[in-house]
């Protein structure tokens, strides 16, 4: 018989695990070969797994909601269609022990089903196997145990702050109940702790908060992001330089092609194409700015991968990146930049897609900003952000002297990591950013 093991995948370059979130199969259930078989979730990204092989799925070995580490197999898949496995056919202990129960078991196994059903993970929180485990034994409503402030990764609830909130529950203390295997003494906690026993009731003034303000709690992602930005700050020495640039020429062309790049190519063609080719030119250049750290060495990057910083629904946002962006022309770069944006807003994005990036841009102008100071998607050194074009008059040179012309002008800063990136190295590569903008013509070429 022909079994088929589908691995929990590696989402990208730091991740090593990730949650299931949804199973849109179950065993016994006929797929074919790129049917949908479940939705996974990482710091980084939502992602549906499609099933490359064709057959019925014979075993399960996840529960949705689990933390699965990255190589693990989390479902088998029968090609010659035949069905569940059975029980002497050899499943690893390790892998056996998560495979969700048989729904023929006994009405007790049925009883602590239902039981377990009421405390699960929710789109914004993810309790681990124990965690359920203690909160079922030791009857913890969903209220409460979404509750519980998590000291974990992400605000994820442990061990600790379970039996913590059980040493306190409701004013009481030394009431704990036993859980086998699981609590072998009560924690200590000071005595002017306080639980929350649900979700907090924000009284008018606290903190604050008056009674009128509309309280909304953070979705996962954008707790994700939060626990990304802050990172961030604490590792990296943020600097940010700051440059006008004349984007005239850039203007003229993008006006001239593009109704005909339109129809040639069928994608518009936007003034970031531009941005992103010179951006390549100058990391060429300067390629202590392409790199990133590891302890006390720094990484130089061969390849250049440009993260696109794309805005989704519901106020969050996702980089995916260009793989090596400068091997591709003008017009390889706006479809690529366009095809990664389009998968970003429908989460068709696939893991290499959101991996490997090396330098990120952002375009500011796109909300007609001016100018920003954003943080440095890590591990990279630094980011780039653009601002909105707008006519300005400026003082030209020509050979009958300054004149006073009205010019299109445009700022671009660059945050960078001090600790390996220093002013001289950040504003040069900055100022050779600006000259091959600038330098771009009318016709299309850069003439630096």
């Amino acid at each position: 018989m022909a079994n088929f093991e589908i691995i929990m995948p590696k989402m990208g370059e730091s991740i090593e695990e990730a949650t299931i979130t949804n199973w849109f199969v179950k065993e016994g259930d006929q797929v074919e070969e790129d049917d949908i078989l479940l939705e996974i979730a990482t710091d980084k990204v939502d992602s549906e797994i499609p099933s490359p092989v064709a057959g019925v799925v014979k075993k399960i070995l996840f529960k949705q909601d689990e933390v699965v580490a990255v190589g693990n197999v989390i479902a088998v898949i029968d090609m010659n269609g035949e069905g569940s496995l059975s029980m002497d056919e050899e499943v690893p202990e390790s892998e056996r022990a998560s495979v969700p129960s048989s729904p023929n078991t006994g009405s007790e196994e049925k009883d602590q089903a239902v039981v377990a059903a009421e405390v699960v993970s929710t789109a914004d929180r993810f309790y681990s196997p124990l965690v359920r485990k203690i909160a079922r034994e030791e009857e913890i409503s969903q209220e409460e145990l979404d509750g519980i402030p998590g000291s974990g990764l992400n605000g994820r609830v442990q061990k600790k702050d379970i039996l913590s909130f059980l040493e306190n529950r409701g004013g009481r203390t030394g009431q704990i109940k036993t859980v086998p295997g699981v609590q072998e003494k009560p924690v200590e906690v000071p005595a002017t702790s306080t639980t929350t026993s649900g979700p907090a009731a924000v009284s008018p003034g606290a903190d604050g908060v008056d009674g009128g303000d509309e309280i909304i709690e953070m979705s996962r992602l954008r707790k994700l992001i939060a626990d990304h930005m802050v990172r961030s700050k604490q590792i990296s020495a943020h600097v940010t330089n700051m440059i006008e640039v004349d984007v005239t020429g850039v203007v003229t062309w993008r006006n001239r092609v593009k109704d005909e790049f339109l129809k040639r190519e069928g994608v518009k063609i936007t003034f970031l194409p531009v941005f992103l080719e010179a951006t390549t030119k100058a990391l060429r250049d300067f390629p202590q700015i392409n790199a990133s750290v590891d302890g006390e060495k720094i990484i130089i990057k061969k390849r250049i991968n440009l993260g696109i910083a794309v805005s989704l629904p519901g106020n969050n946002l996702i980089v995916p990146n260009i793989k090596d962006a400068d091997s591709l022309n003008l017009t390889g770069i706006t479809k690529k930049m366009n095809e990664l944006a389009v998968a970003a807003r429908s989460n068709k994005l696939g893991p290499d897609d959101i991996s490997g990036g090396t330098f990120t841009v952002t375009n500011f102008g796109t909300f007609q900003n001016d100018i920003g100071t954003p943080i440095i998607n890590q591990p990279e050194v630094a980011i780039l952000a653009v601002g909105a074009i707008k006519k300005k008059p400026a003082v030209l040179e020509t050979d009958q002297g300054d004149v006073i012309a009205i010019r299109q002008k445009m700022w671009l800063s660059l945050t960078y990591d001090h600790r390996i990136v220093d002013g001289a190295l950040g504003g040069a590569f900055l100022k050779r950013l600006g000259d091959y903008i600038e330098s771009f013509d009318p016709e299309g070429n850069f003439k630096l």
